[in-house]
């Protein structure tokens, strides 16, 4: 019974150890989306299911702010419009950038409506990370 025991213990250890690797490298913001690095200048965030135009924005600032150390007056940009995600199997994803060249080509438009989330699509690190901190509508 007791070797039994330890043995159980012994895996449980190890998976937990293996667990708690894989989330230390994840990123989830205020709002409880998740937020991956898609290149050295792109991040892709992906929200629970039914995400609004709210929970990208806060996801993009707040990950820019305690992940990336961005001032609160830096741009974040939409680098890639609504679409599968390329970091998990989650079918929306919008990806986002701190680099205004990473915008193939694209115009920024500032302060735009909040749920278009188009390429080119910008606000400050410090708009985007207010939506943290909004209750959702219409309840």
């Amino acid at each position: 019974m007791a070797r039994r025991f330890s043995f159980a213990v012994v895996v449980f250890s190890a998976s937990a150890a293996l667990g708690l690797a894989g989330a230390a490298d994840a990123f989830t913001s205020r709002k409880s989306a998740r937020v991956n690095p898609v290149s050295e200048q792109v991040f892709e965030v992906v929200p629970i299911a039914g995400g609004t135009g709210l929970d990208y924005w806060c996801g993009a600032g707040d990950y820019a702010v305690r992940a990336l150390g961005a001032p609160m007056s830096a741009m974040v940009y939409v680098s890639r419009a609504m679409g599968p995600s390329e970091t998990t199997n989650r079918r929306s994803a919008v990806q986002f950038t701190l680099d205004v060249n990473m915008l193939a080509g694209a115009e920024p438009i500032t302060n735009p409506p909040i749920n278009r989330l188009n390429v080119g699509d910008a606000m400050q690190v410090r708009a985007a990370l207010s939506f943290c901190h909004q209750l959702p509508t219409g309840f």
